[in-house]
């Protein structure tokens, strides 16, 4: 028997008929939901206005919803003709170029609105930090449930075993093997990071610290639990992944921010 604890909720949670209802995309909805609330109430802790951020969360979300079903059809229209309901759902995007260029879109989009409303840009960054920090934790606890962005074999005591059919047809996720719950992982540190960044927030010096901090830990974070990823998409030779050298830019965009000795009223 594999040593790990067998992990036995189903990625598809609840079903109507045909109709499944993946448990991946439920807790994703929920996280952008949670990331729309808290915005809000940090918005009007740094007097920005909560219509405008929300309307910025907006923008950031359909964004990068919509650019990766757009690539997600041009680069496999066989698939969204034969299975159009499954491609424009929520769980699909399995490629890392995918993912990574739908956000830089929706970071793009969001950057030309902030500067188009004349928002303040290291305080709103500052604002939206502890909610895209919560969001990142729910997203991964719906990767745990599903099997998705499962971790490498393992034979330590906690490492999970995954049984049901439905995690290896969706994610390709390994049956009957002991592996390293790096989801779970990802969710403590950034539910940890959430609960520093929003104690910091009305404590901190300058505008663009409490951004500076997610940035750079979220960098951290990303690029050392990439070693504990099963499935990773590799640059240079195998010596350094898709997510590790985006993480890395994170990671030095924050120390910029941190490391900013002028103070500004951005």
């Amino acid at each position: 028997m594999a040593n790990g604890y067998r992990f036995a909720l189903y990625p598809r949670l609840f079903y109507f008929g045909h109709l499944a209802i993946p448990t991946y995309g439920v807790f994703t909805a929920i996280a952008l939901i949670a990331a729309l609330v808290l915005s809000l109430q940090t918005a009007k802790r740094l007097a920005l206005d909560p219509n405008k951020v929300w309307n910025l969360g907006l923008f950031a979300i359909f964004t990068a919803l919509l650019g990766s079903r757009l690539l997600l059809i041009v680069l496999h229209p066989r698939d969204f003709l034969a299975h159009p309901f499954w491609m424009l759902g929520l769980v699909t995007v399995r490629n890392t170029g995918i993912f990574f260029c739908s956000i830089a879109l929706a970071i793009c989009v969001c950057m030309g609105y902030i500067l188009s409303v004349g928002l303040p840009l290291r305080r709103t960054l500052d604002c939206v930090s502890p909610a895209i920090a919560v969001g990142l934790a729910l997203h991964s606890l719906g990767a745990f449930a599903a099997g998705s962005d499962y971790g490498t074999p393992t034979n330590k005591p906690w490492g999970v075993v995954y049984k049901h059919g439905l995690s290896a047809l969706w994610s390709g996720t390994p049956l009957g093997v002991g592996l390293h719950p790096v989801q779970m992982y990802e969710a403590v540190l950034f539910l940890a990071l959430f609960a520093v960044l929003l104690f910091w927030l009305p404590r901190r010096q300058r505008n663009g610290d409490v951004a500076g901090v997610f940035l750079f830990s979220a960098g951290l974070i990303f690029y050392f639990l990439d070693f504990y990823r099963g499935s990773r998409s590799f640059l240079f030779h195998e010596s350094l992944s898709v997510t590790q050298f985006i993480s890395v830019i994170v990671t030095l965009a924050g120390a910029t921010l941190l490391l900013r000795r002028k103070p500004s009223a951005l």
